[in-house]
Formats: structure tokens, C-alpha cells, sequence
């Protein structure tokens, strides 16, 4: 798919090169590139749903604004570069800007790990209780940046660590290797000298029946949650949902202690649209959306709720808070690998008695 799109892409660089020697003023260009720009995103959009799906077309397109665009656009400073100088200044800046872009995209931001940390106060908690929040790691690889991540979760020293689902995303070949080494990174933990917090796993959209063998023989106190269920933790109750309940917008859940801090954790944020007692909410599977653009903010986030809820914090109708997680990793697959102003996050929420609180960060 993705050579035979770019084979056909060059022929249309070709020709729109040879219509451009021939007259090369600005209407003109932008005549042609206006004409090539429909033809990459109608020939992309064939190509990506006929061989895979609209992770397909994002790869595609992607190939035709980094590549050929930067491509054409030096070409095009070149043609200009005696008759035109200004605008070929113009074309050269541009095809620089794109360079700056796909290099922040592809190189730097999926895995330039920002640790955000939120404060929330409660009468219902009288003594403070760090949770972490590992949400989408969604590799298939362990290397390094997947090993930091891990063990930057386990230094911000939780009391409580929360698995939102999504570990793997690979072939089930690669998957049997996969476990091995995150086993094999959990085990070290078992057998190190820290002071292990109580751990609670829920399944993703891309992990497999048996997605739980990952935290087996591991040595550490885990929790793994196929079905809802309720998990008193002293002053607070924990709620982890079964994968298919946190995408149900109709979801009912009760507290099932109201005197205490009830905190519920989906995968996917869509259960917020629910009936859900709950002062906080926590889900991540939307990336932020791993792509954010100016002043518009996510494309697509690939869940019910509004793009303002699909990432970072939210004040409820309810009054209770929701925090989604932006995610560890990146859309695997025939997905373009990028993050674009939406770097990855790793969550840690401090709950603390709201009388020794002197400011909640959002």
C-alpha cells in the first residue's frame, strides 16, 4: 500500500514538476498544487480504507505532506529561486517548517514523557494517597523509552498504581516475547528495595482474552479486572470497569461506601456520559487525540465525549472531576507514529484532606 501509493505520488510530482517548467507563476502553482493536494487525499483515502482503515489514510496523508510536499516545495524554490526570489524564500521556509514539524512528530514528542501531577482535596480523605496513572503504553517493543516510562511510574513513589489498559499492540507472535520482558521489568521491581504500591490493571480495546498473564509470577501485589468491581481501600473506594463498560455512555455506577473518596477507572472516558457517583474518574485510551492542532486542539479522539474532555481535566455537571490520561505510547500498527503537541503523560494525582490543601492545580 504504502510503496504503490508513493509510486503513484511521484508520477504526480513529476508531472506537476514538468507543467511548472513550462509556466511557472504563482496562479498557476497554485493551480497545480491545489490539483495534486485533492489527488493525494482522494488516492489516499482509496488506498488506506481498500488495504487497512482510517489509521491507513493517516499514513498516507502523512507521506504526502512530509514528503512529497516538502518535495515539491523545494523544487518549486528552485524554479523560483531567479524570477520569484521572494516567493521562493517563501517555498524554502515552508519546506524548512515542515522538516522542523515532522521532526518533532516522528523524533522527539513519542517520547518526550511529561510527568503532570494534580492535587485534589477532599473532606473524605484524611491522610494523603498518591495514585499513578499508566495508561496506553500500547508498544510492540520494550526498549528503553518503554523501561524509562515504567520505572518513572515506580519512582514518583504511589501508594497506588493504575494500569488504564492498552499494554501491547502487536502481532501475537511478538505478543509471547512482549509479556516475557514486561515480566521480566515487574519482577525487578518485586525484587528490588523499594516500597511496592498495590497495583490495579484493567484490559484496553487492543489487548488480547488473556492480557492479564502479563502480571503474572511477577511478585507483585496486582490486581488484574475483567468484570467491574469494587475495591475498598481505606478512605477510598476504588471502581475498576470492565473494558466494554468504561465505552458505555449509559453506564450506572454506584458508590457503594458514600462516606469515602470513591475514584473509578475506565479504559475509555465515554462511561463520564453515564450516571456515575464518583468524585473522580479516571480513563485514558484517547492519546489526547496524539495529534493536537492550534487553536482547534485534537482531529479525532476516538471516544463519545467532547474533545475539551479527552484529555486533561474536567469539572463535571456532577461536580465530581475527570482526568484522562494523553498515554504512554502512540497508535501502533499501519498508524503514522506521531505526536504533535500532545506529548505523552505519565499521571500523578495526589488526594489529600482538602483542609491541608492550599491549592488544587488543574
Amino acid at each position: 500500500m504504502t510503496l504503490l501509493y508513493n509510486f503513484l505520488m511521484l508520477a504526480v510530482d513529476a508531472l506537476a514538476l514538468k507543467l511548472l517548467r513550462r509556466n511557472s507563476g504563482f496562479w498557476e502553482w497554485c493551480g497545480v498544487a491545489f490539483c495534486a493536494g485533492v489527488f493525494a487525499i482522494l488516492l489516499g483515502a482509496v488506498l488506506g480504507f481498500e488495504f487497512e482503515n482510517h489509521f491507513g489514510v493517516m499514513r498516507l496523508w502523512t507521506y504526502a505532506v512530509f514528503l512529497h510536499g516538502t518535495a515539491m516545495l523545494a523544487a518549486t524554490a528552485v524554479l523560483w529561486r531567479r524570477r520569484r526570489p521572494r516567493l521562493a524564500c517563501v517555498a524554502v521556509l515552508t519546506a524548512v517548517a515542515l522538516i522542523a514539524i515532522a521532526a518533532d512528530a516522528f523524533l522527539i514528542e513519542p517520547h518526550w514523557l511529561e510527568i503532570s501531577h494534580r492535587t485534589i482535596a477532599s473532606r473524605k480523605i484524611h491522610r494523603p494517597v498518591r495514585i499513578v496513572v499508566v495508561a496506553d503504553l500500547q508498544t510492540d517493543r520494550i526498549g528503553p523509552y518503554e523501561q524509562y516510562v515504567l520505572q518513572q511510574a515506580l519512582n514518583e513513589k504511589p501508594d497506588v498504581l493504575l494500569f488504564a489498559g492498552d499494554y501491547l499492540q502487536a502481532s501475537w507472535k511478538q505478543q509471547k516475547t512482549l509479556w516475557e520482558q514486561l515480566r521480566a521489568v515487574f519482577s525487578a521491581w518485586a525484587s528490588g528495595d523499594s516500597t511496592l504500591p498495590r497495583i490495579f490493571a484493567v484490559q484496553g480495546n487492543c489487548d488480547s482474552d488473556d492480557w492479564s498473564e502479563i502480571f503474572n509470577d511477577t511478585g507483585l501485589d496486582a490486581t488484574t479486572v475483567d468484570s467491574t468491581r469494587s475495591f475498598d481501600l481505606g478512605d477510598m473506594q476504588l471502581t475498576c470497569l470492565r473494558m466494554r463498560s468504561s465505552f458505555d455512555t449509559s453506564c450506572a455506577i454506584a458508590n457503594p461506601a458514600s462516606d469515602r473518596f470513591h475514584v473509578v477507572l475506565g479504559h475509555a472516558p465515554n462511561y463520564a456520559l453515564g450516571t456515575v457517583e464518583a468524585d473522580l474518574l479516571i480513563a485514558g485510551h484517547t492519546h489526547g487525540g496524539q495529534v493536537q492542532l492550534p487553536w482547534i486542539g485534537p482531529p479525532m479522539t476516538l471516544s463519545a465525549v467532547r474533545h475539551g474532555w479527552a484529555s486533561g481535566l474536567t469539572r463535571l455537571p456532577s461536580g465530581a472531576t475527570l482526568l484522562v490520561s494523553r498515554g504512554v505510547g502512540m497508535e501502533r500498527g499501519c498508524a503514522p507514529r506521531i505526536r504533535f503537541l500532545c506529548r505523552p503523560e505519565l499521571m500523578v494525582i495526589d488526594l489529600v484532606p482538602e483542609e491541608k490543601s492550599t491549592k488544587e492545580r488543574e
